[in-house]
């Protein structure tokens, strides 16, 4: 397992006070009032919420479906924006593993006695990710995982690393830490005591799972099954629907299946023997939509993009 070697705040202790804040504010308020803010469709909010973030962050816009940022109807139709036809084609190998997202790695490795890294010298359990779902665990324990952060510049738009068909789907209710390398280094179990949706999928490289993690000022997280999914006030794992028709349930590897509403962190989960990451490969890497993240181990079948 490999730790991310950031450094600047995060291991300061602005870092910590940053962290400990985090205690005290009304997540789910500020949140919603985000939230709120970022859904507005009227001009005099929108447009100098676009301009900041413009001036702040400079997005990359030239693979947008539509390149010029004040022509959404509203902040977040801006953040969640689309990409243009070609922008991100999966890799052509038949045995590609593909990153879902725009990011960043934070970790990566093997699951170790069921555990897996969130940061250096922190760790957290694949039981407590998974919401307790022993069956999930049973499977993926001792396979292959990447934790890949989405920065405010990234684009937000989640896709498929392997073709495969949903068989399952969970919303976990929990806080909303910020989950950059400051939080990271001072939450402890900061990915399994967020907010998440975790979504199971088969295929003929046997299961696996990509697990949404909810963020500060993250409004809500939707998939292209179930819309937004917003703070349902479950006390609990709660099982969203899946589709009866395999057909409703399949897709291709490189097809979308979701978004965040502002940033947050994806966590890919691999069952054991199933995959090897490309060694090229570290925390600190910078990913897009549709790079090889490694390729189907021998004894996997290959399913085409």
């Amino acid at each position: 397992m490999k730790p991310s070697d950031a450094s600047g705040a995060a291991g300061t202790s602005g870092g910590r006070w940053f962290a400990t804040l985090q205690y005290l504010l009304p997540q789910q308020l500020l949140s919603w009032l985000v939230g709120a803010l970022a859904r507005a469709r009227c001009a005099w909010v929108r447009r100098p919420l676009v301009a900041g973030f413009m001036r702040a962050y400079r997005p990359e816009m030239a693979d947008a479906l539509e390149p010029d940022p004040q022509a959404y109807p509203s902040f977040n139709a801006f953040f969640t924006r689309a990409l243009r036809a070609g922008a991100r084609p999966p890799s052509p190998s038949s045995r590609a593993i593909d990153s879902p997202v725009d990011g960043r790695i934070s970790a990566l490795g093997t699951s170790s006695e069921g555990r897996l890294l969130q940061a250096k010298g922190r760790d957290y359990t694949l039981r407590a990710l998974l919401a307790g779902n022993e069956t999930l665990c049973a499977r993926l324990a001792g396979g292959s995982y990447m934790t890949i952060y989405l920065a405010p510049f990234n684009y937000h738009r989640i896709h498929m690393a392997l073709a495969g068909t949903l068989s399952g789907a969970w919303y976990v209710p929990g806080r909303l830490f910020s989950v950059n390398d400051a939080t990271a280094r001072h939450v402890p179990n900061l990915f399994a005591r967020n907010e998440r949706v975790i979504l199971q999928f088969e295929s003929e490289a046997g299961p696996h799972a990509l697990v949404m993690v909810g963020a500060l000022f993250v409004g809500s997280m939707g998939t292209v099954w179930h819309g937004d999914i917003a703070r349902r006030g479950a006390h609990g794992a709660l099982a969203l629907p899946v589709p009866g028709e395999p057909a409703a349930a399949t897709l291709v590897r490189g097809a979308e299946l979701g978004r965040f509403n502002m940033g947050s962190t994806v966590i890919l989960l691999l069952p054991p023997g199933a995959a090897r990451w490309d060694p090229t490969l570290d925390c600190g890497s910078t990913l897009r939509v549709g790079q090889q993240l490694g390729e189907l181990s021998a004894r996997a079948t290959p399913v085409s993009p």
